[in-house]
């Protein structure tokens, strides 16, 4: 259970060579009710005009490291610039904990308007699963881009927007992001605090939620990028902090 929370804030979040290519790092800290700091999340953000490439590495610490088996999750998102934003050609992630490794990799066929997925899974070292699918949607976006472009994608607040994103099949990709007007913010500075760029919820299906569908809360800093997040109501635990510290 701690594992799929953990992983749900790593999901909110973001070397390679580049030519004349930009990097920005960003590392969030996450806090989780009675566990306190349970890790941190680091983003790596490499792009110029035409290209980008992000990779992010959630580290487990403390007592939630103890209780997951010491679990590592590694994420690369690959792909183009399009009008600013940044669209998805390949996406993996990559699960290791204890004698278990899991990895999931997209491929998108812009062309053709189509998604491939590849999932491996292995136990000990031995290759005990290997198959391909087509999914049933095809996305621009993938988990890492949806959060990173938010700062470009959202154009006018008090509106709602529906994104699809792979990596997300079990909604079949869609997510509702509302941006509050700024007469309605109140309630998310409160959970956010002030400064934001942009405020947003984002409407997920995550079964360590109380509810069926789960809220995440989240402010963008004036660069564009989250600054900070909640995800509401986890199970019996209360709310999980995400907090950018670089």
């Amino acid at each position: 259970m701690l594992r799929r929370i953990f992983i749900a804030v790593g999901l909110f979040l973001f070397l390679g060579s580049f030519a004349s290519a930009k990097v920005t790092q960003l590392n969030y800290t996450a806090t989780f009710g009675i566990f306190g700091t349970v890790g941190t999340i680091q983003n790596t953000l490499t792009q110029n005009h035409k290209t980008y490439k992000i990779e992010t590495t959630v580290i487990v610490e403390g007592l939630a490291k103890v209780l997951m088996r010491s679990p590592t999750e590694h994420y690369v998102s690959k792909g183009h610039m399009e009008n600013g934003l940044m669209v998805s050609d390949s996406y993996q992630m990559i699960s290791t904990k204890s004698d278990k490794k899991v990895s999931k990799e997209y491929h998108i066929n812009h062309k053709g308007k189509y998604v491939t997925k590849r999932y491996r899974k292995w136990r000990n070292g031995k290759l005990i699963t290997d198959r391909t699918e087509k999914l049933k949607f095809y996305a621009k976006n993938d988990l890492l881009t949806l959060y990173f472009n938010l700062g470009n994608a959202v154009k006018k607040k008090g509106k709602k927007y529906i994104f699809k994103a792979v990596g997300l099949e079990k909604q079949d990709g869609k997510v509702q992001i509302t941006a509050p007007s700024d007469a309605d913010a109140a309630p998310y500075i409160k959970e956010l605090g002030t400064g934001a760029m942009l405020y947003a919820k984002a409407l997920i299906h995550q079964k360590n939620f109380r509810k069926k569908k789960g809220d995440i809360l989240l402010a963008v800093a004036k660069d564009g990028f989250i600054s900070k997040s909640v995800i509401k109501d986890i199970l019996f635990y209360g709310d999980a902090h995400l907090n950018r510290i670089k």
